[in-house]
């Protein structure tokens, strides 16, 4: 069973979020949430409360126990740019782009080992 959180059109560069994506895939959901604690910034910040909602929906509304959720996907996609324009010599003008993200974390049930 995949449970699913998303946080869209956040004010942050995919590429900002995506570097702290890698560090979280394929681990325990505390674990992870140990590593965004303690990663100093702000996508860190951002992927932390977007894995606790994913944790939330796990917990309420599919009844799954948390000590069993795993990370199986955190990422950050592109949202709509922002696209200004910045006065540059002799009359041109330069673009600014403010890129924004959607940030989304699947979980999933870590199967239990049979012997």
């Amino acid at each position: 069973m995949k449970i699913k959180a998303e946080a869209k059109y956040q004010r942050i560069s995919p590429l900002k979020v995506n570097y702290i994506c890698k560090e979280i895939r394929g681990k325990q959901v505390d674990e992870a949430l140990n590593i965004l604690r303690f990663t100093n910034k702000k996508g860190a910040r951002l992927l932390e409360s977007v894995l606790n909602s994913a944790i939330a929906n796990a917990e309420n509304n599919n009844g799954l126990d948390r000590e069993n959720l795993v990370v199986n996907n955190a990422y950050a996609n592109d949202a709509p740019t922002f696209k200004r324009r910045r006065p540059k010599a002799k009359g041109a003008a330069y673009p600014i782009l403010k890129r924004s993200s959607h940030i989304g974390v699947i979980l999933s049930e870590k199967e239990l080992e049979e012997d």
